[in-house]
């Protein structure tokens, strides 16, 4: 039986914001024959391809004149609910739903969404690598890479949709209500956008609202307190009645043995919790125990997140780009076995770079900043350890490599968004990849 979506509002629509998610939105609606004009604020590539490809796209513009031809508006996650085109879209009354959004009224597959302050696409990745190992058919969607909505009209559509969502996808969100919706973690992040910690974690919990008394919720059980919504409970945690539970080594599902903790490949105590959200979901969707256990034995991870780039004469090169806020950074450090040389900066999102001081001042020998942030960060470290200003990331992999003795870390861990110098955390990550190997080479 195909899961029921809610129609889609009448159009024609606005599309708002044309990077990968507004590209693949304006598509999705083309093909089911929508009247669509496309605007941006900027000039991106994905706008030259969708006027190449037939689309009315105008760029450079607040798109606020464009509001009158559109009854419906898709915005993309990257825009500001305070953009003077969305404002006055919801002052006109018009409907405005996000990408994903979009795309989950589209496909009427079961979808298990992914959310949280870190661990979301290792933790997605994970559960698309145990649908796998079990034989079944998935798509990993969301914010790791893949727009929701470009998968509309596949070929060969999944029978499982695995998606992250991010804080600023799910703010969108009006009727959005995923057969499992698993949360991870909570920190402060994304303040700059979403102004208050409060606010940041009401668009998280916005993922259960809209759950019905037969999807399912999972998380550890002080998370899921929080959660509204009418979806059925399962825990993580090291509580004896916990669904899926971490005791003595051992995770148990509902007090049966699934495998012991030693054989997760992946490391660090938090890949231990991204492990224990990942099984529970799967196992409560009805995936087989074998093969849970089975891929959390051979996943190896994602790229830009604690992936270990090489080993120099004894110094580990560690690549965590994707590591764009505090928590992320704190967590990297606990995993990292070794002294540290952190590098460190980019843009800071608003957050209190205090909160780092007794991480670093328990595993870090010194931290390389970078970025057009670098000075309140180091006011907020000062007297902690060595700071050396670098600028950039060029800079700060050769003082780093210098500076590290064998058997440190050289470990790129920013704490920060990367648009000041990168396009994407996965630039950044791309560049610190290439700086060691050009290191290697000599």
């Amino acid at each position: 039986m195909r899961p029921h979506r809610p129609p889609l509002p009448p159009g024609p629509w606005l599309v708002v914001g044309l990077r990968r998610s507004g590209a693949a939105a304006a598509r999705a609606l083309w093909q089911r024959g929508e009247p669509v004009v496309c605007i941006d604020a900027g000039d991106p590539p994905e706008a030259r391809e969708l006027r190449s490809e037939g689309f009315e796209v105008w760029t450079d513009v607040d798109g606020v004149a464009e509001l009158h031809r559109a009854r419906a508006v898709v915005k993309s996650p990257g825009v500001p609910r305070q953009a003077p085109v969305i404002a006055q879209a919801h002052e006109r009354g018009l409907a405005v739903i996000g990408e994903l959004e979009l795309g989950w009224r589209l496909l009427e597959v079961p979808f298990v969404a992914v959310t949280g302050t870190n661990g979301k696409t290792t933790t997605a990745e994970l559960l698309g690598a145990i649908w796998r190992a079990a034989g079944r058919d998935v798509a990993v969607a969301g914010n790791v890479g893949t727009a929701v909505s470009s998968l509309v009209g596949s070929p060969a559509p999944a029978a499982t949709v695995v998606c992250e969502a991010s804080s600023f996808q799910l703010e969108d969100s009006l009727a959005f209500a995923p057969e499992v919706a698993l949360l991870l973690n909570l920190a402060p992040d994304h303040l700059d956008r979403h102004g208050t910690f409060d606010a940041y974690r009401a668009a998280k919990l916005r993922l259960f609202a809209h759950q019905g008394p037969d999807d399912v919720a999972v998380g550890p059980r002080d998370l899921l307190a929080l959660a509204g919504g009418r979806a059925r409970r399962v825990t993580t945690g090291g509580r004896e009645d916990d669904d899926l539970a971490l005791r003595g080594g051992e995770l148990l599902w509902r007090g049966r043995p699934l495998m012991a903790l030693a054989e997760l490949r992946l490391r660090g105590a938090h890949n231990a919790q991204n492990a224990m959200g990942a099984a529970a979901a799967a196992l409560a969707f009805g995936v087989e125990c074998e093969a849970v256990a089975e891929a959390l034995r051979t996943f190896a991870g994602v790229e830009h997140r604690l992936e270990e780039v090489a080993e120099l004469g004894g110094v580990l090169w560690v690549n965590d780009s994707k590591a764009t806020n505090i928590a992320s950074t704190i967590v990297a450090l606990d995993a990292v076995e070794r002294p540290v040389h952190l590098i460190l900066g980019g843009q800071a999102k608003g957050q209190d770079f205090g909160a780092l001081r007794e991480a670093i001042d328990e595993r870090v020998r010194a931290c390389y900043l970078i970025g057009e942030d670098a000075e309140p960060i180091a006011s907020s470290l000062e007297d902690v350890l060595p700071l050396v200003r670098c600028g950039d990331l060029a800079t700060a992999v050769a003082v780093a490599g210098d500076a590290a003795e064998p058997g440190d870390a050289v470990l790129l861990s920013p704490a920060c968004a990367s648009f000041d110098q990168h396009a994407s955390f996965e630039a950044r990550g791309a560049s610190f990849k290439a700086l060691v190997a050009r290191r290697a080479a000599g």
